[in-house]
């Protein structure tokens, strides 16, 4: 079974969240700026009453979130994305040859040989890119 993710807001906020956890800089940012805003939220319930209602806190908090991840991205602090960051020309290269090792396959009548040597091709591709987008997200 596939999963699909339709486009949209949801997805977008979820990849710039995303984005803002992948860099330690930024994940602190936040953190700082969640616990200022939760230490002012506390004193001012202190203040008001003690018999504010759980829902009450529970939807201040979340409004602090929001907003906090709000300014984050228009700061534009998490909007740097790590796509194609990658992508050079070793990767286009192990791309461009797999799909020559396909279409070779497919015009000469889906043969045994072919199919290994685009398997083979398609392996080395894969194993390239996932290689390039794991030293990418280390640094």
């Amino acid at each position: 079974m596939k999963l699909r993710v339709k486009p949209g807001n949801k997805y977008n906020e979820k990849r710039e969240m995303l984005n803002i956890f992948q860099n330690p800089k930024w994940k602190e940012e936040y953190a700082t700026e969640i616990n200022n805003n939760v230490e002012i939220l506390e004193n001012l319930d202190d203040k008001d009453s003690i018999d504010n209602n759980i829902n009450e806190k529970w939807e201040n908090i979340k409004t602090i979130i929001k907003k906090t991840k709000q300014q984050l991205i228009e700061k534009g602090e998490g909007t740097e994305t790590f796509k194609n960051k990658w992508y050079d020309e070793e990767c286009k290269f192990a791309i461009e040859k797999m799909k020559k090792a396909r279409e070779k396959w497919l015009i000469k009548g889906r043969r045994a040989k072919e199919e290994q040597e685009y398997h083979h091709k398609r392996k080395e591709a894969h194993k390239i890119i996932r290689n390039k987008k794991r030293h990418t997200r280390k640094m």
